[in-house]
């Protein structure tokens, strides 16, 4: 089975509540801290087209940094390139926690989705 990726940041509650999730569910994975080591445009493009989920959902739109910005008076009137660019600037404009799998992304921890993903997966 392929390791799966975690990126978090670990002051975040919501990154805190996944991990000890995956913990408890013996479920292996590779940190990534979402700041430090922040994703870059190709990877969140990779990471989108896999998802089948809107741009948008990989934005913190509740964040700071966002709100900071104004993207959400900007959104309408930046391209895709642009949106991917702003995004990968700065991990705090992430949503997060993300776990990467070899067919699967999932955006921020709701455990039953988790759950329903993962259980199924061999340990």
């Amino acid at each position: 089975m392929n390791e799966l990726l975690f990126l978090e940041y670990p002051k975040c509650s919501t990154c805190q509540k996944a991990r000890n999730w995956l913990e408890k569910n013996g479920i292996c994975f590779k940190s990534r801290h979402i700041v430090e080591n922040r994703p870059n445009a190709d990877e969140l493009k990779a990471w989108n087209a896999q998802s089948d989920k809107p741009l948008k959902s990989f934005f913190n739109t509740s964040g700071l940094k966002y709100k900071a910005l104004g993207l959400k008076d900007k959104w309408a009137n930046l391209s895709e390139d642009e949106l991917y660019a702003i995004l990968a600037s700065d991990g705090m404009l992430v949503k997060r926690p993300l776990l990467i799998g070899k067919n699967f992304v999932l955006i921020g921890f709701r455990e039953q989705e988790w759950e329903e993903r993962l259980t199924q997966m061999p340990k």
